[in-house]
C-alpha cells in the first residue's frame, strides 16, 4: 500500500503498481507524473465518482481497480487509455455503461454487485474479452453483439433480472466457466431437503479454514448440551457461514441449494446439515482430513482465467489419470443433477498423496432443470469445456519422463477431441 504523502514527495517515480486507499473523493493528479511506467493502479476502498480525462496519459496502464467507491457512470475516460485491459469496478453504484468506457484491448471487466440495467452493444465488439463479471446487478437482457465475443470464458450473470435465458451465449465457443442462477428464468419452487436443519446455537466457531468471495469456512464443535441430540454428525466439523446478500457469483442461498441438490458422492465435500435463519445462512460439511491439499492455485493477471501451478510443482502422469478419472464422475454425478458448478478448476480441488479428490466451493453453481433441453444440453457442453481445460492444465506439470506415456497420449487425445 502507498500514501498520497509518498506521491507528493515524488518518492514513486518509476513504480509500476500503484495501491491508494486513503478515502479519497478525489483522483491525485500526481499519478500522472507516473505515466512512463505506471501499469497498474488500484483505487479501490476510497469514495472517488469519477475520473479525470488526463488519466488517458498514463500511457503504460494495463489494470485499474477501483471497487468500493462512489461510482454511479463507468467513468467514459477508460476507454481512451490505450493499453488498458483489465477493469474492476466492482461494489460501486453503477447505473450506466457509456459507450466510450470500454477500452478497446478489453480481456477482463469486472461490474459485479452494481445497479447497471443495460450494457451497450459495443461490449460485443471488445474480441479479446475472455472474464466478464456481471453479477449481482439489474439486467434485463444482454446485448445482442455478445454472440460476438469468441474469446470469452468465464461469464457470471447470477443475481440479475433476466427473464429468458440468454440464447446469445449458446453458440459462444470458447465458454467454460458460468453462473447464471438467481434469475427469473431460473427460478424454481424446489426447496432441497436433503440434508437436516439445525441451529447455530447447536456448535461453536473454533478457527477459520478458509474463505472465499461467499463465505468463510470454520473448524466448528459441537456444544456438550446438544451433542447427544446430534449423536449421528461427525464430533467436528466445518461449517460455512455465508456472506451477505450477493457475491462475486450470485446469491448464497442458490449456492447452498445447488450443493444440496447435488447430493452426495464420495469426490465432492459432504454435507451435512444446515443453519437458515434471519441474517445467517450456514452450510455445515464434514470436516476435510488435514492430509489434503490445494491442487492448483487460481489463474494471475496473466493466465486471465486459466488456473496456475506453483514452479516446482509436478505430478507424474500415474496421478494425472486417476485424479482426471475421478473429476469425470464428479462432472457425470454434477450434471445427472442437473447442476452447473461454473468454477470447475484445480484450484477447487483438493488432493492427497494417493491422488484422491475432494471438490468443492459451489459458489458459482447453477441449477437447470427447469431450462429448455436444448438449453440444458449447451450447459453442460459449457462445462465440459472446462473439464478439458481441466485436463489440460494438469498435464502442463506431468512430470517430463512420462510424456511419452500411453497414458499421457490418451488424455491429450481427450482435448484434441474436444
Amino acid at each position: 500500500m502507498h500514501t498520497i504523502a509518498q506521491l507528493k514527495a515524488g518518492q514513486l517515480i518509476g513504480i509500476k503498481r500503484l495501491q491508494i486507499s486513503e478515502k479519497l473523493t478525489e483522483f491525485p493528479m500526481e499519478i500522472l507524473t507516473l505515466a512512463d511506467t505506471l501499469e497498474i493502479l488500484d483505487l479501490s476502498n476510497n469514495q472517488l465518482s469519477t475520473l479525470p480525462k488526463q488519466i488517458s496519459q498514463l500511457t503504460k496502464l494495463k489494470i485499474i481497480f477501483a471497487s468500493n467507491n462512489c461510482f454511479e457512470v463507468l467513468p467514459a475516460a477508460l476507454g481512451a487509455c490505450p493499453l488498458l485491459e483489465m477493469v474492476g469496478f466492482k461494489a460501486n453504484q453503477i447505473k450506466e455503461v457509456p459507450v466510450d468506457s470500454l477500452p478497446l484491448l478489453l480481456r477482463w471487466l469486472i461490474l459485479t454487485d452494481n445497479q447497471i440495467v443495460t450494457l451497450p452493444e459495443i461490449l460485443g465488439e471488445r474480441p479479446r474479452l475472455q472474464k466478464l463479471a456481471l453479477a449481482g446487478n439489474r439486467l434485463t437482457h444482454l446485448p445482442e453483439s455478445i454472440s460476438k465475443l469468441d474469446n470469452l470464458a468465464l461469464l457470471r450473470i447470477s443475481a440479475n433480472q433476466l427473464s429468458t435465458f440468454p440464447k446469445q451465449l449458446l453458440t459462444l465457443p470458447k465458454l467454460a466457466w458460468f453462473a447464471f442462477a438467481g434469475n427469473p428464468f431460473c427460478q424454481t419452487d424446489l426447496h432441497i431437503q436433503t440434508v437436516p436443519e439445525v441451529s447455530s446455537d447447536h456448535y461453536t466457531l473454533l478457527e477459520v479454514l478458509g474463505q472465499g468471495a461467499s463465505g468463510v469456512i470454520y473448524k466448528a464443535q459441537w456444544h456438550e448440551t446438544t451433542a447427544p441430540l446430534l449423536s449421528n454428525f461427525p464430533e467436528r466439523v466445518a461449517v460455512k457461514v455465508f456472506k451477505g446478500e450477493v457475491t462475486s457469483d450470485g446469491y448464497p442461498q442458490d449456492e447452498l441449494q445447488a450443493c444440496l441438490k447435488v447430493g452426495g458422492h464420495h469426490n465432492l465435500i459432504e454435507s451435512i446439515a444446515q443453519v437458515s435463519e434471519k441474517g445467517y445462512l450456514a452450510l455445515i460439511m464434514a470436516l476435510i482430513p488435514t492430509h489434503f491439499k490445494n491442487l492448483g492455485l487460481p489463474p494471475d493477471f496473466s493466465t486471465c482465467t486459466r488456473d496456475t501451478f506453483d514452479p516446482e510443482f509436478s505430478l507424474p502422469i500415474t496421478a494425472i489419470k486417476k485424479i482426471v478419472d475421478q473429476m469425470q464422475q464428479v462432472f457425470a454425478h454434477l450434471h445427472d443433477n442437473q447442476v452447473c458448478h461454473g468454477d470447475l478448476y484445480a484450484h477447487n480441488t483438493l488432493f492427497d498423496q494417493q491422488a484422491n479428490i475432494i471438490f468443492g466451493d459451489f459458489g458459482a453453481a447453477s441449477m437447470y432443470h427447469m431450462l429448455t433441453p436444448e438449453i440444458q444440453t449447451v450447459i453442460r457442453e459449457i462445462e465440459h469445456r472446462a473439464l478439458i481445460h481441466f485436463i489440460a492444465d494438469l498435464l502442463s506439470i506431468c512430470v517430463t519422463k512420462d510424456r511419452h506415456t500411453e497414458d499421457y497420449y490418451t488424455l491429450k487425445g481427450c482435448i484434441l477431441k474436444s
